[in-house]
């Protein structure tokens, strides 16, 4: 019984996730407008973050939207295909969950963020004002 729920649950996010990334291309916001000079701080700044993502998850897609209308150049490492990264993320990070953001702080630690409505408000608290 397992076998047949797990591959049923397979099939359905193999049906899904087309229509949930076209749904992302569709409905991704515009960035917001910033002067040159902050622009180019804003993008040094998103060069110390990484998002460890799915594609298809929705609350990846809810994060990779917010970094869109915030006009970011965040890396997004997939953690679900590079084994690289999903090491990574549960080596350092403490667990596999996605979506989790690595912020490089000055120290030279890392801080990891983990829920996306977490993620979502330092996001908008950090680069949301325009300048």
């Amino acid at each position: 019984m397992r076998i047949i729920v797990r591959y049923f649950f397979r099939a359905v996010r193999l049906i899904l996730t087309p229509f949930m990334l076209l749904s992302e291309k569709l409905t991704t916001p515009k960035a917001i407008s910033r002067s040159s000079e902050a622009q180019k701080a804003a993008e040094q700044a998103a060069e110390k973050l990484a998002l460890y993502q799915y594609r298809a998850c929705p609350f990846c897609i809810k994060v990779r939207k917010q970094i869109a209308r915030l006009g970011l150049p965040v890396e997004k490492r997939d953690a679900l295909k590079n084994p690289i990264f999903r090491k990574e993320l549960e080596q350092q990070g403490g667990k596999i969950k996605v979506p989790c953001l690595r912020i490089d702080q000055e120290n030279g630690q890392y801080l990891w963020l983990y829920e996306s409505d977490q993620i979502n408000a330092w996001l908008t608290q950090r680069f949301g004002q325009t300048q």
